[in-house]
């Protein structure tokens, strides 16, 4: 008789599977770490680090590390850091990387639901693209319990309301998980249950003409390249286009309610 496999343990395995598929086509030695902080088509993580200060001597958790550019970013400022993922093969690319980049990361698997560390544990707690992956109603409160006092917890995720968005992501079935849900934009009044203070911001409006311009223009196979991958690697060609038409989603973020329809929210919280 066959025994049913519980459906967390289900999405946990294609998770895993999925992002161990992924490392295994992931080569090292072209990611370019200080670009996904830095660059102007990375403005979640330039939010983020913004706001966090010299990162010096502070210990950092990075969940859903993936292939370790956040850990090894974090390390190159000074910080010690630490990387779990749920796909052992991700957290085999990430050492790999730092290996690439001369700087220590302790990596090791782990999921985000579960977190095997002690209560106020870590200065920074920071996760990429990871929260629609997983069950954020228990992962949030696991990022805040190991995180200090008065420490952040940072993230940044993709929101559910855009309509060109969900299209995209239909399309692009092939490199995205079937279970993974963007987050609703009503996750920031959560965040004030759970939180001492918080700041957030959205990001993509008009700049995501480029995504446009990707699909229909250039004939980009979304199923064969990530977009949220090659505007980081296609920076430099990109910046004029994007940095225009990041003015217009400053203008148009100042209507409150226009917030939901970006792509990209990003969250630094206080604890």
């Amino acid at each position: 008789m066959n025994q049913k496999i519980p459906i967390d343990e289900k999405i946990q395995r294609c998770e895993k599977d999925h992002h161990d598929r992924w490392a295994a086509t992931i080569n090292v030695s072209r990611i370019n770490v200080k670009a996904h902080f830095e660059s102007s088509t990375a403005p979640e993580n330039r939010f983020i680090l913004s706001r966090l200060g010299d990162l010096r001597d502070k210990r950092v958790l990075d969940i859903g590390c993936g292939a370790g550019e956040s850990s090894v970013y974090f390390a190159h400022q000074g910080a010690r850091c630490t990387a779990i993922d749920l796909s052992p093969q991700m957290i085999e690319t990430t050492l790999r990387l730092a290996k690439k980049e001369n700087v220590s990361v302790e990596a090791f698997p782990m999921g985000a639901a579960q977190l095997s560390f002690p209560d106020d544990h870590f200065d920074i707690v920071y996760a990429a693209n990871l929260l629609h992956h997983v069950d954020w109603q228990r992962a949030l409160p696991e990022m805040r319990r190991v995180t200090k006092p008065g420490g952040k917890v940072c993230f940044w995720d993709p929101l559910r309301h855009n309509f060109f968005i969900n299209v995209y992501r239909k399309i692009a079935h092939a490199v995205r998980t079937p279970d993974e849900k963007p987050l609703d934009i009503h996750i920031v009044s959560y965040l004030k249950n759970i939180f001492r203070e918080f700041e957030y911001d959205c990001f993509w409006f008009f700049t995501l003409w480029i995504f446009f311009r990707f699909y229909f223009i250039e004939r980009v196979d979304p199923n064969k390249q990530r977009y949220w991958k090659k505007i980081i690697e296609e920076e430099e060609r990109l910046r004029t286009t994007y940095l225009r038409l990041e003015k217009l989603d400053t203008w148009i973020k100042r209507i409150p309610w226009m917030k939901r329809f970006a792509w990209n929210i990003a969250v630094v919280a206080t604890k």
